[in-house]
């Protein structure tokens, strides 16, 4: 009798696999985009798209055991090509959102000393980047992502998130609640004063906290090692959807309960994160260090899982023969030291060109966030065609659901993220050539009309960013 983990673990999992540093930031991005009603309507949505996602993995983790690595499920259903993209993507996705966990530590900092806010001046991308080659190195000597310490994390994230709920529910007042519902009267002040927010209209205000809302669910492909460790493989679904709908209580308690003790609009105009200045102002005097101490342990922990993560990716990717066997080689500590290499040197590049952002966490958790919709898109894709396959209907409807989900999401909230992900792909063009060389198998037509589309949209990205068409 193989011992699984129980339904209560699973849903552990699922669920401390997303929280992360985002949640902390969230009341605040979504007042600056949105009013409570619309808010609400926004996490309803987005909790539909990533349920169907979640079951999609879980689904495909349960009858697809055999397949290992997020990107083997784009090779499986789409070919070589596909299992490129799709990886690559998450490679990038990983190191992005190191590079948001730097800006959110840095501005977290600047609680205690306000020369760091707002987290992306010099002297934050000095501090954040010892920290980052800190713990790089700390990888390269072959530091597992030991269980204590993920259990410690796991309490500075939680433990918080939970008081700030509770004190967020006994000081709602209805009233500061409902007095802009949907944002119509701010929209009004703004227009007849002509300045302030102007929200737009609900649907406006829906799309704009897609992105923002997306980052916070990172992590949901987790759900695949919930069917591989669970004790029966009927759970693995129950405790996806379970899952999904404690982190969408969570998210919900922390970002829109809010609104009901100050107004949104003066939540949204907070340093970052928002939930600091909150809490500060609940409970004087203690509240924003109490957060800010959890805040940097919870931080540091996913940085550290998010360093691990994209080596362990590019270690898969070789195996697989999608990367050059380079990023296979493993030091005499067992850890992929070339590719933590290269991800570090990739953050580290990324990190200096914050400098010249307005708003360097957006900017990075909305790049972070595009690259792994690719990902998940290609999963959730070949879900819907081994469903298909299978004649299994409601499987089916679930993966077509999750594949609608991201791609209107980003289409709506996020073309300009994907066209400059797109320039994040150009160099790891050469790399899988290289790969595909050593094989002794050159490039397909379709692979290099593929590369040539992704490589011109990645330039069009540049050219509209330089010419002031588009800006972040």
């Amino acid at each position: 009798e193989k011992k699984g983990i129980g339904l209560f673990g699973l849903i552990g999992l699922v669920v401390s696999s997303c929280i992360g540093s985002g949640v902390f930031a969230l009341t605040g991005q979504i007042g600056q985009v949105a009013a409570p009603g619309s808010a609400l309507v926004a996490w309803g949505v987005v909790g539909v798209g990533f349920l169907a996602l979640a079951l999609s993995f879980a689904n495909l983790g349960a009858k697809r055991s055999d397949l290992h690595g997020i990107f083997s499920y784009a090779e499986e259903g789409f070919g070589k090509f596909s299992g490129f993209i799709s990886g690559w993507g998450y490679w990038l996705s990983a190191w992005l959102g190191n590079v948001a966990f730097a800006t959110i530590l840095m501005s977290t900092l600047g609680f205690f000393l306000p020369y760091f806010l707002p987290g992306n001046n010099i002297g934050s991308i000095v501090v954040a980047s010892v920290i980052m080659w800190g713990i790089t190195f700390l990888v390269i000597r072959g530091v597992e992502s030991a269980a204590f310490l993920n259990a410690i994390v796991m309490i500075a994230k939680v433990v918080p998130i939970v008081v700030f709920i509770l004190f967020s529910i006994v000081l709602f007042n209805a009233g500061v609640f409902t007095a802009d519902f949907w944002g119509q009267m701010a929209s009004n002040a703004a227009a007849m004063a002509g300045e302030g927010v102007d929200l737009g209209g609900v649907g406006d205000q829906i799309v704009n906290c897609l992105i923002i809302m997306m980052w916070s669910f990172i992590g949901i492909e987790g759900a695949m090692v919930v069917s591989a460790r669970a004790r029966k493989k009927s759970e693995a679904g129950k405790a996806t959807g379970i899952g999904v709908e404690v982190l969408l209580l969570v998210y919900v308690g922390a970002s829109v309960r809010p609104f009901g003790y100050l107004p949104y609009a003066e939540i949204g105009a907070l340093d970052k994160p928002a939930m600091l200045y909150v809490f500060e102002s609940m409970a004087p005097g203690w509240g924003g260090a109490f957060i800010s101490v959890a805040l940097i342990v919870a931080v540091l922990g996913s940085w550290l899982s998010f360093t691990i993560l994209p080596s362990e990716t590019t270690l898969l990717m070789a195996k697989h023969e999608l990367l050059p066997p380079v990023f296979n080689r493993l030091n005499k500590k067992g850890s992929p030291q070339i590719s933590l290499i290269v991800v570090g040197a990739c953050t580290q590049a990324f990190m200096i060109t914050l400098l010249f952002t307005e708003d360097a966490y957006n900017f990075a958790f909305s790049l972070c966030t595009v690259a792994i919709v690719i990902t998940w898109t290609l999963a959730a894709a070949y879900q819907a065609k081994y469903s298909a396959q299978n004649r299994q209907m409601g499987q089916l409807v679930i993966g077509a659901i999750a594949v609608l989900f991201q791609v209107v999401g980003v289409l709506l909230n996020g073309w300009t993220f994907l066209l400059l992900t797109c320039v994040g792909y150009i160099p790891g063009f050469f790399v899988y050539a290289k790969a595909r060389k050593d094989q002794g198998r050159g490039l397909t037509t379709a692979e290099k009309a593929g590369m040539g589309i992704i490589s011109a949209l990645g330039v069009l990205s540049l050219v509209l960013l330089f010419t002031g068409f588009i800006s972040f």
